[in-house]
């Protein structure tokens, strides 16, 4: 049975697919940079059931997927992929979510599996670093969701117990690891390719949301 979820005292939030519309060109960046580096073909599933991981643990996870077996091209793919996507960016809020940020009266926190200069400058571009307490990337943990370490930290950073903290995610993988750190778990879908089902045995239907912005209640609620 769920806990309920009361007392709140921090909201910890993924960032591409969840706070901004940057999932696409990560997409577009990995199945040019898989094609090109390696001659695999990926799809949009591969690539959104994988999110959340840290990119090297997703290219190999993608070889073995596909029975490739030449892992040592795996750093190319992953360069090639980050060239790529420096160039396409996006750094375009989920509509209603900015503002939905500068309402949240407890303590924020961004916890995403991508690199921090990619982190900062998107969170920079859309929001400001000022808006969030706590930034915690790729390059600040040794596993990738959905270990649950990236998510401790924050807690640490936010000197908050897992009972005081929601998470707001949109991949598997991320709600994996909230809940493994005994976080509670909202799922915002978005624009993924996912579905509800997907989320089964991991966050309750009445915790999924189509998008981020229709969560702005229940936070606001939960962080009276």
């Amino acid at each position: 049975m769920l806990r309920e979820i009361e007392n709140v005292k921090g909201i910890i939030f993924d960032l591409d697919g969840v706070l901004v519309n940057s999932m696409p060109t990560h997409f577009q960046a990995w199945k040019t940079a898989f094609a090109k580096v390696a001659g695999l073909d990926i799809t949009e599933r591969d690539i959104y059931l994988l999110e959340g991981m840290r990119g090297m643990e997703l290219v190999i996870r993608i070889f073995e997927q596909k029975g490739f077996s030449n892992h040592s091209l795996a750093k190319g793919v992953h360069d090639e992929k980050s060239k790529i996507f420096k160039a396409i960016r996006s750094s375009e809020p989920f509509e209603g979510v900015k503002e939905m940020i500068d309402a949240i009266k407890c303590k924020k926190a961004v916890v995403s599996g991508s690199t921090r200069n990619d982190v900062e400058t998107i969170i920079e571009e859309a929001f400001g670093k000022d808006k969030f307490d706590v930034i915690i990337t790729a390059d600040d943990i040794k596993k990738g969701k959905p270990d649950p370490s990236a998510f401790l930290e924050a807690l640490r950073q936010m000197e908050i117990k897992p009972q005081e903290a929601v998470v707001v995610e949109n991949a598997p993988l991320g709600a994996r690891a909230a809940k493994s750190a005994g976080i509670g778990c909202y799922v915002a879908l978005n624009n993924t390719p996912l579905k509800r089902s997907d989320f089964d045995g991991i966050v309750a239907q009445d915790r999924i949301f189509e998008k981020t912005g229709s969560l702005k209640g229940t936070l606001d609620e939960l962080c009276r």
